[in-house]
């Protein structure tokens, strides 16, 4: 019997260390991310990323940005970020970065994509004594470091604000949970085309808690709109404010089977369904 119980055990203890191999890196590429550097958010040529909740952004940008020098050796794939006494080394698909000679170990590595070498950007930031913040709710980094300022050819903007994406995940998640991102990105479409609309409002809030005809969702009355939204949810607020449009100019949506008034299937034209959903101009 315990010969047994041990070959149970022995089995279970290789099939999660097998998992764990298999699921060692997992991406997250469905959110835009953002990195700002004393609050000038960073223009960068290709977009970051994350990898075990570790963000990763093109290293030449964020090097710069903070006043250092940056080299690529195309012989070896590595890069040289310099500054005053500090020398960083990178190479591609590395586990290591190398700081003034030393070895620091990188849990997820150093990646390339698109043909642009990304890094970790707490470890570069912090590296150079920057301090560094993630805001979660609209997937940006933050980083600050006294007597820097970003060069005028990496400095960008934005288009909306951390309050949009605030109330336009908060609608997404009270609406959507459950549906595909396709799904969630289509929802704030519809808010988005009604923010661009004469019959409507012309804030995101507004929108949403529009009632010159009726209550137009119904999580403003059930409160589910105060709701913490999930990642997916900011993830494709994010894409929908960034252009990503699922549904055209469609301004309505309804589940089917759940409905109730069928004023929006009677008086506006079927445009598709995703998941749950029929969306309707």
């Amino acid at each position: 019997m315990r010969l047994r119980v041990i070959t149970f055990l022995m089995m279970i203890i290789l099939l999660t260390t097998s998992f764990t191999a298999f699921a060692k890196e997992i991406y997250d590429l469905e959110s835009p991310i953002c990195v700002k550097v004393n609050g000038t958010y960073l223009n960068m040529d290709a977009e970051p990323f994350m990898v075990n909740n570790r963000t990763y952004v093109p290293i030449r940008a964020l090097g710069e940005a903070l006043g250092a020098n940056v080299y690529w050796n195309a012989g070896t794939q590595t890069a040289t970020i310099q500054k005053a006494d500090t020398t960083i080394q990178m190479q591609d698909g590395a586990a290591y970065a190398t700081v003034n000679g030393t070895k620091k170990y990188l849990e997820n590595g150093i990646k390339k994509r698109e043909d642009r070498l990304f890094v970790p950007a707490r470890f570069v930031a912090e590296t150079f004594s920057a301090y560094v913040d993630w805001d979660e709710m609209s997937y940006t980094v933050n980083v600050y470091k006294d007597g820097i300022s970003v060069p005028s050819y990496l400095q960008s903007s934005r288009s909306y604000s951390d309050d949009e994406i605030f109330w336009l995940a908060r609608i997404i998640y009270a609406e959507s949970q459950g549906e595909p991102m396709s799904g969630k990105i289509a929802v704030a479409n519809t808010v988005l085309n009604r923010v661009k609309s004469s019959e409507f409002p012309d804030t995101i809030y507004g929108v949403i808690f529009d009632r010159k005809y009726a209550v137009q969702y119904e999580p403003t009355s059930n409160g589910t709109i105060y709701n913490t939204p999930d990642a997916q949810s900011v993830a494709a607020a994010k894409r929908a404010l960034e252009g990503e449009s699922i549904v055209d100019d469609c301004l309505y949506f309804l589940n089917p089977r759940k409905a109730t008034n069928s004023w929006i299937i009677r008086n506006r034209p079927y445009y598709m369904t995703i998941g749950n959903h029929d969306f309707y101009r």
